[in-house]
């Protein structure tokens, strides 16, 4: 078992744009986590594959393609499937407002929007991996 909570910060799907993850996974670096990254275009069975691998407790997707509706709810449900129910998925990136209460109902823990100061995220997960 870890010794210290693991966060995987993924890409998903076909965007080609990384900077808003690299902050955010510097962010908690700094703040004492343990980060993963995977890099651009990664399939939801790949972030997967890779969490449970690295034994994370959770899982940041970052979007700005428009397809957070069908990747963030496949990335839930391949975890289930894996009996992985104790990894949190969290999202962020370009997510219309509208959409964060599907995600939510689709086993999202939280969605984060453009302009959420990271101190917010640390202390989100600060407070769920209590």
């Amino acid at each position: 078992m870890t010794t210290r909570n693991r966060i995987l910060i993924a890409k998903p799907g076909l965007d080609g744009h990384d900077r808003g993850a690299k902050v955010v996974a510097q962010s908690l670096r700094d703040a004492g986590y343990e980060v993963i990254y995977t890099g651009l275009r990664h399939t939801p069975e790949e972030i997967v594959k890779i969490a449970l691998e690295e034994d994370v407790r959770v899982i940041g997707l970052s979007l700005l393609s428009g397809a957070h509706n069908h990747l963030c709810p496949k990335v839930v449900e391949l975890l289930k499937n894996n009996n992985a129910t104790d990894v949190f998925v969290i999202a962020g990136g370009i997510i219309p407002k509208e959409d964060v209460d599907f995600l939510q109902g689709k086993g999202v823990q939280a969605v984060f929007t453009p302009g959420t100061p990271t101190k917010k995220i640390v202390q989100y997960l600060d407070s769920l991996l209590k």
